[in-house]
């Protein structure tokens, strides 16, 4: 008799505990019982007693004059003790330092996370604008040079669920033709950097290029942003060069050898 595979038993206070905490945002980061309750299609009572088991071991806070929660040190402690302990993460930090030095421009480390980009490592320069980056923040990946460059070298199928899931318009730069995105990364497969101009952001420019592992395979993606002010055309190409630069010296960091692949 064929014993029947048991499927994985998954707690459902558990997993609505977690789409708690990845329900706030840069743009939401204080939630209310109501609002959690609304968006997430739970019980006022359910929410209410999720966060305060939440509240109770320090991963979201409660404000007393708005009723309202935010992440709490916990959140942060964890994030903290994943990236130190990734190798991409050990290994590029370095080269972002030098980058930083060799540009003047705050240069990120980016990786992928389903569809979007995530930052996961940030330099800043000495004399920084407001740009909003941050650790862990999540960005539509064909808007950015780092997603685009994620996206260049990452299978077909990733790049059309992109595309199924709708092109939306950040900015009027925003890339929102199909055909216009598959075309811009075969140029980047072709260059190996990516530029993107005010596509996510007005203001912002920034150049990235593709961080590969011991087998070849892109990893990440190293990113140098900066006021459209500062970057100008004529320097594009020097911060390219400097961007591709870092991102061989981090990649042979963790083992890639082109000369064997």
């Amino acid at each position: 008799m064929v014993k029947q595979k048991s499927e994985p038993q998954i707690l459902s206070s558990v997993t609505n505990a977690l789409r708690i905490l990845k329900s706030f945002s840069t743009f939401e980061p204080t939630k209310k019982v109501s609002e959690l309750a609304e968006s997430l299609g739970l019980a006022k009572s359910t929410v209410s007693r999720l966060l305060t088991t939440l509240a109770s071991e320090g991963f979201v806070i409660k404000d007393e004059k708005t009723q309202a929660y935010r992440l709490g040190i916990s959140v942060l402690t964890l994030a903290g003790i994943v990236t130190n302990n990734l190798d991409i993460h050990k290994e590029a930090a370095p080269v972002l330092h030098k980058l930083v030095n060799d540009t003047g421009e705050t240069a990120h480390l980016a990786v992928m996370d389903g569809l979007d980009t995530i930052y996961i490592h940030k330099e800043e320069c000495y004399h920084p604008v407001r740009i909003l980056t941050h650790i862990g923040r999540r960005n539509p990946s064909y808007c950015t040079s780092s997603g685009k460059v994620l996206l260049a070298f990452s299978g077909d199928n990733v790049v059309e669920d992109i595309i199924n899931q709708g092109l939306v318009s950040y900015t009027e730069n925003s890339i929102t033709d199909p055909n216009v995105l598959r075309k811009e990364l075969d140029m980047i497969r072709e260059k190996n950097y990516a530029v993107s101009t005010e596509e996510l952001t007005e203001g912002t420019k920034s150049v990235a290029a593709p961080i590969r592992d011991y087998t070849g395979k892109v990893v990440s993606a190293i990113t140098v942003v900066g006021p459209i002010q500062r970057m100008k055309n004529y320097k594009i190409r020097d911060i390219a060069k400097k961007v591709t630069h870092a991102a061989k010296e981090a990649s042979e960091r963790l083992g890639y050898d082109e000369r064997y692949l």
